[in-house]
């Protein structure tokens, strides 16, 4: 378990599972993971959750320069011992649900590109998402480590969609890099984990005419994700259902379909229809 246990008992630390403390550990994983960030002296990493600085260290070798956020102040102040010798990385104690990425990577950034390498505690792995993929400086590139099951739903096709697969995709292509078993964290948790790439091209991917009008229908859709697609907006959109159903039919979507069997192009297809036929949304 490379360093991990000895650190944890040199510094007198217990994990906290309420922070979702498990310490990857095996270097062909990290290794991995770097491979998948493909950095170079150029690059500004923002990592979340940095732990004990395994992976740290490992940014730090290949980035020109890693900033880390750590909630729990225990470890920021084992971080800032055991990577004192690295001088392109800076750690900071903070909720990054509570930070502006932005003002975070400001005085390192020539443009407004860097890259997230991380991997996510898993009990904020969807608000991270959320809070990253909807800043007004978007990253270019993001590789985290996330549990399996939830991997498998952010790179789901349509068919098996859900918020969160439709949520990221519409910033960005996800895809599974690597799989990581559970023994290659300490302490080990319940299940494996999976590594996703999610390249982003600095503007959603699909056409709207309002992002937050396009979520809103979403999240209406799968609100009631068991009845079909017409009944489900209807309902939690206060519309009337021949209203809806028009709408979807002009864009081209089967009105008896459910929520979860729509891509991203067909999601932004109703959304702009039910914009551009005034139809409007409660608030």
């Amino acid at each position: 378990m490379m360093d991990v246990r000895r650190l944890l008992k040199e510094f007198d630390i217990q994990p906290r599972k309420s922070l979702g403390q498990n310490f990857l550990a095996d270097q062909r994983a990290l290794e991995r993971i770097v491979e998948a960030a493909e950095l170079g002296p150029g690059d500004i990493v923002l990592e979340i959750g940095p732990g004990l600085g395994t992976l740290t260290r490992c940014l730090a070798a290949g980035a020109g320069w890693v900033v880390a956020i750590e909630l729990d102040q225990r470890l920021v102040e084992v971080l800032k011992q055991t990577l004192a010798d690295l001088p392109n990385v800076e750690i900071i104690h903070g909720d990054i649900l509570e930070l502006n990425p932005a003002d975070l990577l400001e005085r390192q950034m020539a443009s407004f590109q860097y890259k997230v390498v991380s991997n996510l505690p898993y009990y904020i792995t969807s608000a991270v998402l959320r809070h990253l993929l909807t800043a007004k400086v978007r990253p270019k590139l993001m590789i985290v480590t996330v549990q399996l099951e939830v991997a498998r739903r952010i790179t789901a096709e349509p068919g098996d969609m859900s918020l969160l697969a439709v949520s990221v995709q519409f910033y960005g292509r996800p895809r599974i890099v690597a799989r990581i078993k559970a023994s290659a964290f300490y302490p080990s948790p319940q299940v494996d984990s999976a590594v996703i790439r999610i390249d982003l091209d600095g503007r959603p991917l699909v056409e709207v005419d309002d992002a937050d009008s396009f979520f809103k229908v979403v999240r209406a859709g799968f609100a009631q994700r068991r009845k079909q697609l017409r009944n489900a907006l209807a309902a939690e959109l206060a519309l009337p259902a021949s209203e809806v159903a028009q709408a979807l039919s002009r864009a081209g979507v089967d009105p008896k379909r459910r929520a979860q069997t729509l891509g991203i192009e067909e999601w932004a297809k109703v959304c702009n229809e039910m914009q551009s036929r005034g139809i409007s949304q409660k608030d």
